[in-house]
Protein backbone atom coordinates (compact mmCIF):
# COMPACT_ATOMS: atom_id res chain seq x y z
CA UNK A 1 0.00 0.00 0.00
CA UNK A 2 2.74 2.39 1.50
CA UNK A 3 6.33 2.37 0.98
CA UNK A 4 8.72 5.10 2.56
CA UNK A 5 11.32 6.27 0.04
CA UNK A 6 14.49 8.96 1.13
CA UNK A 7 13.60 12.32 0.52
CA UNK A 8 15.98 14.27 -1.71
CA UNK A 9 16.31 17.88 -1.80
CA UNK A 10 14.70 17.51 -5.31
CA UNK A 11 11.81 16.16 -3.47
CA UNK A 12 10.85 19.79 -2.28
CA UNK A 13 9.49 21.63 -4.46
CA UNK A 14 6.18 19.39 -4.20
CA UNK A 15 6.65 19.16 -0.25
CA UNK A 16 6.26 22.93 -0.81
CA UNK A 17 3.65 23.22 -3.09
CA UNK A 18 1.37 21.37 -0.80
CA UNK A 19 1.92 23.79 2.44
CA UNK A 20 -0.88 25.90 1.57
CA UNK A 21 -0.45 28.56 4.37
CA UNK A 22 1.23 29.18 8.14
CA UNK A 23 -1.57 26.87 9.46
CA UNK A 24 -1.16 24.47 7.67
CA UNK A 25 2.89 24.73 8.12
CA UNK A 26 2.38 24.43 12.07
CA UNK A 27 -0.36 21.46 11.90
CA UNK A 28 2.72 19.63 9.62
CA UNK A 29 5.79 20.46 11.59
CA UNK A 30 5.69 22.43 14.11
CA UNK A 31 7.16 25.75 14.88
CA UNK A 32 10.25 25.10 13.95
CA UNK A 33 9.61 25.98 10.19
CA UNK A 34 8.58 29.54 8.91
CA UNK A 35 6.34 30.18 6.13
CA UNK A 36 6.56 29.94 3.81
CA UNK A 37 8.29 26.39 3.53
CA UNK A 38 11.48 27.26 1.83
CA UNK A 39 14.19 24.21 0.62
CA UNK A 40 17.24 25.76 2.77
CA UNK A 41 14.80 25.08 5.54
CA UNK A 42 14.42 21.51 4.54
CA UNK A 43 18.27 21.32 3.64
CA UNK A 44 18.86 22.05 6.63
CA UNK A 45 16.76 18.98 8.02
CA UNK A 46 18.68 16.98 5.77
CA UNK A 47 22.01 17.28 6.93
CA UNK A 48 20.95 17.19 9.97
CA UNK A 49 22.74 13.54 11.25
CA UNK A 50 19.98 13.19 13.60
CA UNK A 51 17.22 13.18 10.75
CA UNK A 52 15.67 10.86 8.52
CA UNK A 53 13.43 12.49 6.02
CA UNK A 54 10.97 10.21 3.98
CA UNK A 55 8.60 10.56 0.75
CA UNK A 56 5.86 8.60 1.39
CA UNK A 57 4.99 6.42 -1.97
CA UNK A 58 1.66 4.77 -3.30
CA UNK A 59 2.87 1.45 -3.94
CA UNK A 60 0.52 0.83 -6.74
CA UNK A 61 1.01 3.62 -8.71
CA UNK A 62 4.26 5.12 -7.34
CA UNK A 63 2.72 7.80 -6.83
CA UNK A 64 4.30 10.09 -3.48
CA UNK A 65 1.54 11.16 -1.45
CA UNK A 66 2.90 12.62 1.66
CA UNK A 67 6.09 13.27 3.62
CA UNK A 68 7.43 12.08 6.67
CA UNK A 69 10.36 12.23 9.21
CA UNK A 70 11.85 10.58 12.24
CA UNK A 71 14.68 12.82 14.77
CA UNK A 72 16.79 10.25 16.34
CA UNK A 73 16.97 11.81 20.27
CA UNK A 74 19.10 10.57 23.16
CA UNK A 75 16.70 8.22 24.66
CA UNK A 76 13.85 7.67 22.31
CA UNK A 77 13.42 8.75 18.55
CA UNK A 78 10.54 11.02 17.14
CA UNK A 79 8.33 10.58 14.28
CA UNK A 80 7.21 14.03 12.81
CA UNK A 81 6.38 16.24 10.15
CA UNK A 82 3.67 13.52 8.52
CA UNK A 83 2.05 14.37 6.11
CA UNK A 84 -0.76 12.85 3.21
CA UNK A 85 -1.20 16.21 1.35
CA UNK A 86 -4.14 15.09 -0.68
CA UNK A 87 -7.13 15.23 1.90
CA UNK A 88 -8.75 12.47 -0.67
CA UNK A 89 -6.43 9.90 0.77
CA UNK A 90 -7.04 11.04 4.49
CA UNK A 91 -9.24 8.21 6.46
CA UNK A 92 -8.19 5.66 3.95
CA UNK A 93 -5.92 3.46 6.35
CA UNK A 94 -2.74 5.10 5.05
CA UNK A 95 -1.70 7.27 8.24
CA UNK A 96 -2.14 4.01 10.48
CA UNK A 97 0.70 1.97 7.29
CA UNK A 98 3.20 5.20 7.78
CA UNK A 99 3.03 4.67 11.27
CA UNK A 100 3.48 1.45 11.06
CA UNK A 101 6.46 1.69 8.83
CA UNK A 102 8.08 4.78 10.57
CA UNK A 103 8.31 2.38 13.59
CA UNK A 104 9.57 -0.52 11.76
CA UNK A 105 12.42 1.30 10.55
CA UNK A 106 13.16 3.55 13.91
CA UNK A 107 13.11 0.24 16.16
CA UNK A 108 14.75 -1.66 13.35
CA UNK A 109 17.62 1.18 12.67
CA UNK A 110 18.05 2.85 16.43
CA UNK A 111 18.82 1.00 19.57
CA UNK A 112 15.88 2.92 21.73
CA UNK A 113 13.66 1.42 23.64
CA UNK A 114 10.77 4.03 22.95
CA UNK A 115 9.14 5.99 20.05
CA UNK A 116 7.21 9.26 20.73
CA UNK A 117 5.46 12.03 18.22
CA UNK A 118 3.47 15.11 19.30
CA UNK A 119 0.57 16.12 18.22
CA UNK A 120 -2.21 19.17 18.23
CA UNK A 121 -4.69 18.00 20.80
CA UNK A 122 -7.68 19.08 18.55
CA UNK A 123 -6.30 16.84 15.50
CA UNK A 124 -8.58 14.32 16.79
CA UNK A 125 -8.36 11.60 13.25
CA UNK A 126 -4.62 12.24 13.82
CA UNK A 127 -4.81 11.23 17.30
CA UNK A 128 -7.26 8.06 17.54
CA UNK A 129 -4.74 6.77 14.53
CA UNK A 130 -1.73 6.72 16.75
CA UNK A 131 -3.95 4.84 19.22
CA UNK A 132 -4.73 2.21 16.75
CA UNK A 133 -0.91 1.41 15.85
CA UNK A 134 -0.32 1.29 20.01
CA UNK A 135 0.59 4.81 20.79
CA UNK A 136 -0.78 6.68 24.46
CA UNK A 137 -0.55 9.69 25.56
CA UNK A 138 2.43 11.14 27.99
CA UNK A 139 0.13 13.22 30.15
CA UNK A 140 3.21 15.06 31.34
CA UNK A 141 4.27 16.34 28.12
CA UNK A 142 2.46 19.35 26.84
CA UNK A 143 3.47 22.31 24.50
CA UNK A 144 1.45 25.53 23.28
CA UNK A 145 2.32 27.68 20.32
CA UNK A 146 0.24 30.72 19.30
CA UNK A 147 -1.09 31.24 15.68
CA UNK A 148 -3.42 34.22 14.97
CA UNK A 149 -5.79 34.57 17.99
CA UNK A 150 -5.57 30.81 19.08
CA UNK A 151 -3.66 29.04 21.45
CA UNK A 152 -2.64 25.33 20.13
CA UNK A 153 -1.85 22.66 22.14
CA UNK A 154 0.44 20.13 21.49
CA UNK A 155 0.25 16.35 23.65
CA UNK A 156 3.37 13.57 23.22
CA UNK A 157 2.17 10.10 22.52
CA UNK A 158 4.55 7.48 23.35
CA UNK A 159 4.89 3.34 22.31
CA UNK A 160 7.29 0.97 23.70
CA UNK A 161 9.20 -1.48 21.07
CA UNK A 162 7.14 -4.18 22.95
CA UNK A 163 4.02 -2.51 22.02
CA UNK A 164 5.10 -2.46 18.66
CA UNK A 165 4.71 -5.75 16.88
CA UNK A 166 7.52 -5.65 13.61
Amino acid sequence: MVVLQSFHIQDASELISNIKDQRALLQFAGPMYSFPLTKDQLDGDLSDENRTLFKIVDAENQNTIGHAQILLKEKTFLLGRILIWDENNRGKGYGKKVMQELLKYGFYHFNKEWAELNVYDWNIGAIECYKKVGFAIDPEVKNEVKIDDENWVSINMKIHRDTFEL
